[in-house]
């Protein structure tokens, strides 16, 4: 069968419907606000004219739990700036252990070359209050930042409901990412403590980081103490550590859990998402901004009920991990599933999500095309009669895959390919149990979202490509840039294009249906595998080497085109790039940037194209490389070195003779 783009290729039945947590939510609405809505479409139209009665009824229908009074609600709407529930207090870590049960696990985690662990809701707390006592112990207040650099183990999880709970702010990166990387973000925040593996599994291979850690703490002067958590290799390791820790002694001592009730906007932690130049900008999210938004959204666009099974692929360096541990807010057991999900084969993981009866399985793209390229036929693996949904994100999924999931995974399966960010911690468009899959298609913005698609001149327009916009504030959406003074950065990376309107970096196209379709980034920043990266964290390692004078790179992924990375580097004088230098640069991306972003191939330029003022054209090049005509991407007038687009130019005409990806 081939599908072609608007395709429907699942429905729900009025069934199902009913059984919906957003059903749940919109008969409550009927009941207790006497508000009716004709469908998913009406209802968001009401949630963005509305905010401070749609929000009210969120804080209403989750029952939040807090002091002080909810009833001013947005008393400053105006982006950036927008203040949300100035008179309330409450804790993240409160939410989540409301929902503590003996009825199911909370945690069940995969690691490569270990044995299955579960963890009780019992265990998870009883360890959670010894942590944050321990913290309290070492000097870690509310508002002190405490790190990881963990892979996705139950004791990560810990950690972080300890921060929460005592009001310490988190910040986490994965094992795989290197030191210059690290560094440019923690060195923002100078945290105070540090949880961290010596080593970790992938692909069956055990990666020592124990002297990755020694120099970490070397860069990082404020760390006072760093708790130890055993690896695979863990004979080798921490002795070089000043001041550790094991995690054995950090949870020993039992302590009640205690929560710091604490202002709506208090952080809960700092992500990391990456520009084109400078550091990683290191943003902030609030306690009450996410408690709200992850109920919201896990409940009612992912239809998560206590009980569920909730599980997505992602590193603790990736937003998505704070999605999936915000399930437990909705009483869900979180599995955890750390290594490469193609080891020891290709037929691993789908085995493991049928067998530990999974409820919703979220991940990137790439998974489920690479799954398809390798003929995996889940359906002959296992039944997945617990399975009820796929979440596909990090790029755009291609139709052929669609047809692979419903064909090859389920039938009666409900495919939702989500698109949101670190910025927001949850999705801009996304999923709703009500709505029909369309192939190739998102099915709507999430509730609360003011979503829509700007053309050049700043207006709405549907069926046509535009820049993502945010048109009104939402909870979520982060408190500041850490050590951003006076705001600039934050303005900048947003608010810079149209005034009062937040302005994401994506190109999307709306529906007349409320569908919508992303086709990429509209900057330069790269989201491969899922993962963020700016390409100033690229250039710092490339252009490190001696041999390399000067670099460009660009992901060419779009509207489903398997990624393909290309980085184009300048030699010094004398210096040819032959197969030996291509390693080395590799290897430095791979070692000192990200494994995620290590580039398909490598080629020699003489220039690269610049504009006047000296910025590197990676836009333009982006484009050209895309299909657009040279003439469209660029003028020479605006540029320092004309001439050097011709190379490009060339480049894109070999480049169409090929497949894509190739």
């Amino acid at each position: 069968m081939t599908i072609n783009q608007g395709d429907e290729l699942w429905r729900p039945s009025a069934a199902q419907i009913s059984e919906t947590r957003l059903a749940a939510y919109m008969q409550w609405l009927s009941s207790r606000h006497h508000r009716k809505f004709d469908g998913y479409q009406d209802l968001w139209q009401w949630s963005v004219d509305d905010l401070e009665a749609f929000w009210t009824s969120i804080w209403e229908f989750f029952d939040i739990q807090a002091d002080g009074d909810p009833v001013r609600v947005l008393p400053v709407a105006s982006m950036p700036g927008a203040k949300w529930f100035p008179d309330v207090r409450l804790n993240y870590a409160e939410h989540v252990f409301r929902n503590a049960t003996s009825a199911h696990p909370a945690l069940i985690s995969r690691y490569e070359n270990r044995e299955l662990r579960q963890v009780s809701w019992q265990e998870l707390e009883e360890a959670t209050g010894a942590l944050a006592a321990t913290l309290r112990s070492l000097g870690v207040s509310a508002g002190d930042r405490v790190v990881s650099y963990m892979p996705n183990l139950p004791e990560t999880v810990v950690a972080f409901l300890a921060c929460a709970s005592i009001g310490a702010i988190w910040s986490s990166c994965s094992p795989e990412m290197g030191v210059s990387v690290v560094v440019d973000r923690f060195q923002q925040i100078q945290p105070k403590v540090m949880f961290a593996v010596d080593s970790y599994s992938y692909n069956g291979k055990v990666h020592d980081r124990s002297a990755t850690v020694a120099e970490l703490l070397e860069k990082l002067p404020s760390i006072l103490k760093v708790v130890h958590v055993a690896g695979p290799n863990s004979a080798a390791p921490a002795k070089a550590w000043p001041e550790a820790m094991p995690w054995e002694q950090a949870i020993a001592k039992p302590s009640p859990l205690a929560y710091a009730r604490l202002p709506f906007d208090h952080p809960l932690w700092i992500v990391y998402s990456s520009g084109t130049t400078g550091m990683p900008k290191a943003m902030v999210h609030g306690h009450g901004g996410i408690v709200l938004t992850h109920l919201k959204t896990m409940q009612l666009q992912h239809d998560v009920r206590p009980g569920d099974r909730f599980m997505f692929l992602g590193s603790t360096g990736w937003i998505v991990w704070n999605l999936m541990v915000g399930s437990l807010l909705s009483g869900a057991t979180v599995i955890q599933y750390d290594g490469n999900p193609t080891y020891p084969n290709s037929e691993t993981l789908w085995r493991f999500i049928d067998e530990q009866k999974v409820t919703h399985f979220g991940c990137g793209a790439a998974f489920l095309i690479q799954s398809k390229k390798e003929g995996i036929e889940p359906n002959t693996l296992g039944r997945f009669d617990a399975l009820r949904t796929i979440n596909s994100t990090g790029s755009p999924l291609p139709l052929d895959a669609y047809e692979w999931v419903y064909a090859k995974v389920k039938s009666d399966l409900w495919l939702a390919s989500i698109s949101g960010g670190t910025d927001i911690a949850s999705g801009f468009v996304a999923s709703a149990a009500c709505l029909p899959v369309n192939a190739g298609e998102i099915q709507c913005p999430e509730l609360g979202v003011a979503a829509y698609a700007y053309n050049e001149a700043g207006q709405p327009v549907l069926n046509e490509v535009g820049e993502l916009v945010i048109t009104k504030p939402m909870p979520s959406m982060p408190l500041y840039f850490w050590a951003d003074e006076g705001g600039k950065r934050y303005r900048e990376s947003y608010f810079d294009e149209f005034e009062g309107v937040w302005r994401h970096g994506d190109w999307i196209l709306f529906t007349e249906r409320g569908t919508a379709i992303i086709y990429g980034r509209s900057d330069t920043t790269i989201n491969r595998y899922g993962i963020r990266m700016g390409t100033a964290e690229i250039y710092r390692v490339v252009e490190a080497l001696a041999e390399v004078k000067d670099s460009l790179v660009v992901d060419l992924e779009y509207l489903g085109r398997p990624s393909f990375m290309p980085l184009f580097v300048v030699t010094r004088p004398g210096v040819v790039l032959d197969d030996a230098l291509k390693a080395r640069i590799k290897e430095q991306v791979r070692s000192k940037a990200s494994a995620r972003h290590v580039p398909n191939d490598i080629y020699q330029v003489d220039e690269i194209p610049r504009t006047l003022t000296g910025k590197k054209m990676e836009l333009p090049v982006r484009k050209l490389l895309l299909g657009s005509p040279a003439e469209k991407v660029a003028s020479p007038d605006a540029m320092a070195n004309p001439h050097s687009m011709q190379y490009f130019v060339e480049f894109a005409q070999r480049l169409a003779q090929q497949p894509a990806g190739v």
